[in-house]
């Protein structure tokens, strides 16, 4: 199967970052390298593209498509949330600019055989990387119904989570669950009808919570929205796109926090805490897709875009 992907916020992420030829760039979700292709069109011969993807098919396609670029170019199969290990093993000691864009490629969705989707009857994997041990099948099976109904909830904000955990344990007592079929199946016997009458698939936010669950993408995140933020060189940048309101809230808290870390009380006319800022918000807002951008690509109308400078 070919991997097609359509970046999401192509020219705002890209031209956010305010390429310099010669510098250092981390593409942290290569994916198909269509963020990266962009990227690679503005660098020199001296310029350097560091393309990191957990997922080997899509470093595979990106080595491809961006073959002909003339700029460096290191691919690493590896997680985004372990940059700072990357880095070191290249001896590079900074980067002048960075992208994540945290969705589920097309290619990734597309693909029954990685079931991430809920649109297809395939294997209950969802699992980003290929090599690793964990998958969604572990995931619904192996949890108690107290787990699956808190992830559910919090991941996928479900508010039908109670009914679906207790649909999950009541079906694989009989037997176990394999399928992304099973699930969507159990997920609609749970959700009652007029509820499923209205708004997305029934079992797209519960799909969401899963793979989250399965890639711990959240805390991975957390860590390396900070981390990127340590290896920026002083004007670097970062652009960061989110797909839903738990990604989005810890890239927003993560800017906000890094721009004004003072933790003194308000009112105290002098900072006695001594912090400072480390970053300035280019983007006060989330960047979003325009109108012909949804034309083109339904998929980009969850996505937000921030955007950081290092001081």
């Amino acid at each position: 199967m070919d991997f097609k992907h359509t970046s999401v916020l192509l020219r705002p992420t890209v031209e956010g970052l305010n390429v310099r030829p010669d510098g250092i760039y981390v593409d942290g979700t290569l994916g198909g390298g269509g963020h990266a292709s962009f990227l690679c069109s503005k660098l020199a011969p001296e310029g350097t593209l560091i393309g990191i993807d957990r997922d080997r098919d899509a470093l595979a396609a990106a080595e491809e498509v961006l073959k002909d670029f003339p700029c460096r170019k290191i691919f690493v199969q590896s997680n985004y949330s372990d940059i700072k290990q990357i880095l070191a093993d290249l001896d590079i000691g900074g980067i002048h600019g960075a992208m994540l864009d945290l969705g589920v490629s097309s290619f990734q969705l597309d693909n029954p055989e990685r079931g991430f989707s809920y649109m297809q009857d395939a294997p209950l994997d969802m699992r980003m990387d290929q090599d690793a041990g964990f998958t969604a099948e572990d995931v619904v099976n192996d949890y108690s119904r107290e787990d699956l109904r808190r992830i559910i909830k919090e991941y996928g904000e479900e508010r039908w989570a109670s009914r679906i955990a207790e649909f999950i344990v009541r079906e694989r007592t009989r037997q176990r669950i394999t399928t992304t079929g099973q699930l969507v199946d159990i997920i609609k016997a749970a959700v009652p009808s007029a509820a499923r009458r209205d708004g997305p698939h029934p079992a797209k936010r519960t799909f969401q919570a899963i793979r989250i669950e399965v890639n711990d993408e959240l805390d991975q995140l957390r860590k390396a929205a900070s981390d990127f933020i340590d290896l920026l060189l002083p004007g670097g940048r970062l652009s960061i796109i989110t797909f839903h309101s738990l990604e989005d809230r810890i890239v927003k808290e993560t800017f906000a926090r890094e721009a004004n870390p003072c933790t003194c009380p308000p009112g105290l006319p002098v900072c006695a805490c001594g912090k400072t800022p480390r970053i300035r918000r280019i983007t006060a807002k989330p960047v979003t897709a325009d109108r012909e951008e949804l034309e083109d690509n339904p998929r980009a109308r969850s996505a937000k875009l921030r955007i950081a400078e290092k001081l």
